[in-house]
C-alpha cells in the first residue's frame, strides 16, 4: 500500500515539473499569428500631388501610379499606393487637405509633388516655400517619412525665378534630410510625342515610361 502511494507521489510530482516546463516554453515561445505578423510588413505610400499624378486626361486604371502598383505587387513589394493627387492643386491647396489625408490613410510615406501650378502662376517664391515646409513639417509631425519631388518649370518667368523656384527644393530636402527624387518629366517633357496637346501634361503612352522611372527612384527605399 505504502509502495503505491509513493509511486502515486513520484507521478504526480512528474506530471506537476513537466506542466511547469510546458508554461515556461508556452512563455519563452508565444505563439505568433502569421496572418498579423504578414499584414504588419505592408507599408503604404500617400501620392499628394496635382495633375501630373492625378491622371489628367489619362484612362482609368492607366496613369502611372495605377502602373506603378502593378510593377511592386510584381516583385513582391508589400507597398500600397494610396493616389490623393487633384488637378490643379497648389501648395496651399494642397495644406489645406494634407491633415484629413493625413488622418485618413496614416500613411508610412509621403510623395509630396506640389508647386508645379504655383511656378506656372508666377507666385512668389517665398509663399512656395512657405507652404511646401509647412506640408513637410506636418507630414513629419504624423510620423510619415517625406519624400520630395523636385518640380521644373518652363522659363516664363525669367532664368532667375526658374533656378530659385528649383532652389527651393533642394534646400528644404537638406534642411529635412529628405529624400529628393529627380523630377519624372524631365526627360518626357522635351518629346512632344509623350506630351498631351497642351503641352504641360504626360499623354497615356508617357505613362509607363513614368512609372518606370518612379520604380527605380523609389526601389531603393522599399
Amino acid at each position: 500500500m505504502k509502495k503505491q502511494k509513493k509511486k502515486q507521489q513520484v507521478l504526480l510530482s512528474t506530471l506537476f515539473q513537466t506542466t511547469i516546463i510546458l508554461i515556461s516554453l508556452i512563455i519563452t515561445f508565444p505563439y505568433e499569428d502569421v496572418s498579423a505578423s504578414e499584414s504588419s510588413t505592408h507599408k503604404s505610400l500617400l501620392v499628394f500631388g496635382d495633375s501630373l499624378s492625378a491622371g489628367y486626361g489619362i484612362t482609368t486604371d492607366h496613369n502611372w501610379t495605377d502602373l506603378l502598383q502593378n510593377k511592386l505587387n510584381e516583385h513582391n513589394k508589400k507597398i500600397q499606393l494610396i493616389n490623393a493627387s487633384i488637378s490643379g492643386d497648389t501648395t496651399a491647396n494642397g495644406l489645406n487637405r494634407l491633415p484629413q489625408a493625413l488622418k485618413q490613410f496614416q500613411p508610412d510615406f509621403i510623395l509630396i509633388e506640389l508647386g508645379a501650378n504655383d511656378g506656372l502662376r508666377g507666385l512668389s517664391l517665398s509663399h512656395i516655400r512657405k507652404n511646401l515646409e509647412l506640408l513637410i513639417q506636418s507630414s513629419i509631425a504624423a510620423n510619415t517619412e517625406v519624400i520630395l519631388m523636385e518640380i521644373l518649370i518652363p522659363p516664363n518667368y525669367g532664368k532667375k525665378y526658374t533656378l530659385a523656384f528649383k532652389q527651393i527644393y533642394h534646400q528644404l530636402a537638406n534642411k529635412y534630410s529628405l529624400t529628393l527624387l529627380p523630377f519624372f518629366l524631365q526627360d518626357i517633357a522635351i518629346n512632344p510625342e509623350l506630351m498631351q496637346a497642351d503641352g504641360l501634361h504626360p499623354n497615356e503612352q508617357a505613362q509607363s515610361e513614368i512609372a518606370d522611372i518612379m520604380w527605380q527612384s523609389l526601389k531603393p527605399l522599399f
